[in-house]
């Protein structure tokens, strides 16, 4: 049913369950019941979703009108409500600790500009140390379940940039317990950030309290060569006496989801579209041969590659399957909070009235499926971000260039801060993979998204496939 509301409110659409409103059936396939609604009511209407009105702006050249106007629609205290809860810390918008939020947001300039450079280089080397360890095993053809390899690689390779080494003999095995625990918990993330108690959702509070003791001091003290970024963020939490133990080390775990939660799934992605398009995967392969013939690098696995960021800036192949891959698996809603009753003026002298606490969401994933922006939407396109041999980044929609095309890191002041790594460290991954190995799929089935993340981030496949690869000879 849809109510007619206060003058300039947009239409709302009520559930016949009260306090679930539209929460069933957004749960179950989000873009399908948005784009039904577009259909009936236009570019803005409001939903009712568990207990909480969200509007919905769907017309991408309004994004910026969202986006820009931070002061009165807020994300922090939004974000850090989720997050206290999902990791189990105290929330930093409480009086407690004053300005523990503005000096760990002043910690993201370690992964940009030069300080960037320096975490990537190691992680470049803690990939390359990774598939060293792999090549030793894969004297022939090597037969592996993707998620999990990458998975396997991804959480390994990030966990030792960020933390450190495990010294012990059996370093590898102990990451690997981390990992384990780590996806029990990340499989009850959606439900989480649902906000259903952690008292039903069976193990997961004894997996999460287990996973937050590894981050304890006592344990991250022994872990060698760490990064600046984790250190930095160690001498804050020191300097705030109410901060406890335990809560030091449930930051230092939310840290290390934030940093591969999304970012294993999305190599999982790119991966999986390269090896199904037999013409993306000579392409980026040709890519690469060029750049280590033109910088004389040798690829195997007694080799040291390295890269610096214009080198990996200049992969504009690479750089556009994965883009591409993003486009079709990312599903973040951009949520800002109304701060006070007020008026957000649209182009096109379009007004919406907006109360307090209300909550305005962009979603994305709709404009990354437009077929007025990306034709064919559903297929994969390797080279739909490339232009005569150069980056494409006009796209335009009923003849008017886009300023937003593809968001699969959020926007403005939600956007993430570390994506910059993010992006560098799938780019290694994939480079390192495609020059080392020849990499082949096995089966032949459809890997499908599975919708349960819908809202949250990088979408999983719905089931793992097998590949094998081999050194290139």
């Amino acid at each position: 049913s849809i109510f007619n509301r206060k003058t300039g409110e947009p239409p709302l659409i009520n559930g016949w369950i009260p306090y679930l409103g539209k929460a069933l059936i957004f749960r179950k396939d989000a873009f399908k019941f948005l784009l039904d609604q577009q259909k009936k009511l236009g570019d803005i209407f409001t939903v009712h979703i568990a207990g909480r009105y969200i509007t919905f702006i769907m017309d991408p050249f309004q994004y910026v009108y969202v986006i820009r106007n931070s002061k009165q629609l807020e994300f922090h205290e939004f974000a850090d409500k989720m997050a206290s809860k999902t990791f189990d810390y105290p929330a930093l918008s409480k009086g407690k600790f004053p300005d523990l939020k503005e000096n760990l947001h002043r910690i993201y300039q370690y992964l940009q500009g030069k300080p960037l450079d320096i975490i990537s280089d190691h992680m470049m080397k803690n990939l390359q140390d990774i598939f060293e360890w792999k090549c030793s095993q894969a004297t022939d053809w090597e037969t592996e379940k993707m998620y999990k390899f990458c998975c396997s690689v991804m959480f390994e390779a990030s966990f030792v940039t960020l933390y450190g080494r495990v010294p012990a003999a059996d370093g590898h095995k102990v990451i690997s317990e981390i990992r384990d625990k780590f996806i029990k918990f990340d499989a009850s993330f959606p439900y989480l950030a649902a906000n259903i108690p952690i008292e039903l959702l069976g193990a997961t509070k004894k997996v999460r309290k287990e996973l937050i003791h590894h981050f304890l001091l006592q344990n991250m003290t022994k872990w060698l060569g760490g990064s600046k970024v984790v250190q930095a963020r160690q001498d804050i939490f020191e300097k705030y006496e109410l901060l406890g133990d335990y809560d030091k080390a449930a930051h230092h775990f939310a840290f290390l989801w934030a940093s591969v939660g999304n970012t294993i799934p999305a190599t999982f992605w790119a991966m999986y579209y390269i090896l199904r398009h037999p013409k993306a995967l000579a392409a980026v392969r040709d890519e690469i041969d060029h750049l280590l013939q033109s910088t004389g690098q040798k690829r195997g696995p007694t080799y040291n590659i390295h890269l610096t960021r214009e080198q990996l800036d200049n992969l504009v192949y690479l750089e556009s399957a994965l883009n591409e891959s993003l486009r079709m698996c990312s599903s973040s809603m951009n949520i800002r909070i109304s701060q006070e009753d007020f008026v957000l003026k649209l182009e096109g002298n379009q007004e919406v009235s907006l109360r307090k606490g209300d909550w305005i969401a962009l979603y994305p994933q709709i404009l990354h499926m437009d077929p007025e922006v990306y034709e064919d939407p559903k297929m994969y396109k390797f080279d739909r971000y490339i232009e005569n041999g150069k980056k494409k980044t006009t796209f335009y929609k009923a003849g008017r260039k886009l300023k937003y095309f593809l968001m699969p890191f959020g926007s403005g002041i939600s956007m993430c801060p570390g994506r910059f790594l993010a992006m560098n460290e799938m780019k290694m991954f994939l480079f390192l993979l495609l020059a080392h190995f020849d990499v082949e799929l096995v089966e032949n089935k459809a890997v499908r998204l599975d919708n349960s993340r819908m809202g949250l981030g990088i979408l999983l496949p719905d089931v793992d496939i097998a590949f094998r690869y081999k050194l290139r000879p």
